[in-house]
């Protein structure tokens, strides 16, 4: 594993490092037997903060995979290796996830060990949950990995065995119910607070967290042969999952760059970066704007200003490259009426790879903690007041997000209920959500509040229509479009559910109609057959192979086209 990668990009390690380090002197000063300025362990408090910001950073962005999941959902684009699909064997951000989930896990175990042995319980149905939340999050992106066998380098294990995926699912199922019997126990001297990064310590906010993330997996598993319809049964029975927004898991981001940099991640990887390395999506632009002539047509979405951030202003020539002489924009996608400026996935067009970082569109306030789009336009680089301040959560999976899983199963029949109605109820939620990070980002702007507003009723109001119009397949899609369209800088559960339900549609050069619906009508026309797909959609990702070259019990390299995930029907 690549750990001097891994801790070169997060000093938290490193803390983690200096705080569970054995030192092996010791001194028979006065003959006193402990040392208490040099422990041997560390204090339960000490590592569970750790294992939490290393846990918040599995599948962020900047150094790990969510740049690259949200190309392969298009919530974003990108020049690099993961447009058209083509992550290669060794990719740095692949490989930083895999060192984090096993570098952590050593920490989970050790104390799930500590607080099984001191009676500290909360402690360890914590730790618990955490490690069912990274070895679900694992089995989804590779499939089998160490799972029995991992972490037990003391026990002489130097080579753990890859366990069967659909055997740590189980595995992960039974470990949910082990954790919440320890976090209802209340048992323990010692009870997390501040040290509990999550949620405070509440072990009813954990015990939510468990039953939603337990049924998320369910949902996941719906359709596999021998799915655990009785489980599911007593799951849903208990009825005790997310309530509101205040439940939901995510990590909280701050606008505090020393000691470390506690913005959010996205923010860093666009407004802090001196080049771009991912741009918004044009598919999901269009399908926000309405333009998309197969779903939501005609209907634009509120959250449009609160999603993307446009340095053009309406009608603002692409100050960067374009040609005042020939008007021509020369830009790979631009739209005029809105300034949004970016680069198509797949692109081939002699304007994909010029340098315009004065007209790109950046995340918005709601994705990154970045910029509301108020219209007036301005450059990032320039206009230091522009940038925002970065305060936006990770976000993991949140009550909206449980809306939509609800609505997915009353519309294929494994829950009782309406489905438009709870479809209602999860969009509802999502532009409260939206409305939440703005009211806690301390954004200078004067942001208008969406929840109530006549466009987002309006609007909410067309989806439900166009919803109950259609035909069961496209019921399911319109919920799936609207939960990536929801989550949007949020693409790990987006990647699982386009792999099994192949909702919401992506953008596919490969299909002989356009692929994107823009025309400004500026003679400059988008040139369709300039977007190219060399690569087949990975359904997992490659093994990191310095993993399989170390580890004489590793599989042989696979295929991630055609490699499945089991719950992949």
């Amino acid at each position: 594993m690549k750990l001097f990668n891994k801790i070169k990009k997060n000093k938290t390690i490193l803390v983690l490092l200096t705080a569970t380090t054995i030192f092996s002197s010791c001194s028979d000063y006065l003959d006193v037997d402990k040392d208490t300025d040099d422990p041997t362990v560390a204090e339960l408090n000490y590592l569970l903060t750790n294992i939490e910001t290393s846990v918040a950073a599995i599948g962020d962005f900047n150094n790990n995979t969510a740049s690259l999941i949200a190309t392969y959902t298009h919530q974003s684009t990108s020049r690099e290796e993961e447009d058209q699909y083509g992550l290669q064997v060794g990719n740095i951000n692949v490989n930083n996830d895999w060192d984090s989930i096993y570098l952590v896990l050593n920490d989970i175990e050790t104390l799930i060990k500590q607080g099984t042995e001191s009676g500290n319980l909360v402690y360890v149905g914590i730790a618990q949950m955490q490690k069912a939340y990274i070895m679900s999050y694992a089995v989804d992106l590779w499939g089998d990995v160490p799972f029995s066998e991992a972490s037990q380098l003391t026990a002489g294990v130097v080579a753990p065995k890859f366990d069967n995926q659909k055997e740590i699912y189980t595995a992960v199922f039974a470990l949910i119910e082990t954790a919440k019997t320890n976090l209802a126990s209340n048992a323990g001297l010692k009870k997390p607070t501040v040290d509990d990064i999550f949620y405070g310590g509440s072990t009813s906010k954990w015990i939510k967290f468990a039953n939603t993330l337990k049924l998320k997996l369910y949902n996941q598993t719906r359709l596999a042969a021998d799915f655990d319809q009785a489980g599911f049964n007593a799951l849903i029975a208990q009825n005790n999952f997310f309530t509101s927004n205040a439940d939901d898991f995510q990590f909280a981001r701050f606008d505090v760059i020393s000691p470390t940099n506690e913005r959010n991640r996205l923010f860093i990887e666009s407004y802090e970066s001196t080049q771009f390395s991912s741009y918004q999506s044009p598919w999901m632009y269009e399908i926000l704007k309405g333009m998309n002539p197969n779903i939501h047509t005609g209907n634009p979405d509120p959250r449009i200003p609160y999603y993307f951030y446009n340095q053009l202003k309406p009608g603002q020539f692409p100050v960067d490259q374009g040609s005042a002489t020939t008007g021509n924009p020369q830009a790979d996608y631009w739209d005029k009426s809105t300034g949004f400026f970016s680069i198509r996935f797949g692109s081939t067009g002699p304007d994909r790879d010029k340098s315009a970082e004065n007209s790109y569109t950046y995340p918005g306030i709601f994705t990154s903690g970045g910029r509301y789009d108020d219209g007036q336009g301005g450059s990032v680089a320039t206009l230091a007041t522009k940038s925002g301040t970065g305060i936006a959560p990770h976000r993991i999976l949140t009550y909206d997000e449980f809306l939509y899983i609800k609505a997915e199963l009353i519309q294929v029949g494994k829950l009782s209920g309406s489905a438009s109605a709870a479809l209602r109820d999860a969009i509802t939620a999502s532009f409260a959500k939206v409305d939440k990070v703005v009211a806690n980002n301390k954004s200078p702007q004067t942001i208008p509040v969406l929840s109530g507003a006549s466009k987002a009723t309006t609007f909410i109001n067309n989806i439900i229509t166009e919803f109950t119009a259609a035909a069961a397949a496209k019921q399911l899609e319109i919920i799936m479009t609207q939960k990536w369209v929801g989550t949007i800088g949020d693409p790990m559960d987006q990647y699982t559910d386009y792999r099994r339900t192949g909702f919401p549609i992506l953008a596919n050069p490969l299909t002989t109609g356009k692929e994107y619906q823009l025309n400004n009508g500026d003679a400059f026309p988008l040139i369709d057959s300039q977007t190219i797909q060399n690569n087949p959609f990975q359904l997992s990702l490659y093994w990191p192979q310095s993993e399989l070259n170390s580890n004489s019990n590793a599989p042989a390299q696979k295929n991630p086209s055609t490699y499945k995930i089991f719950w992949d029907n």
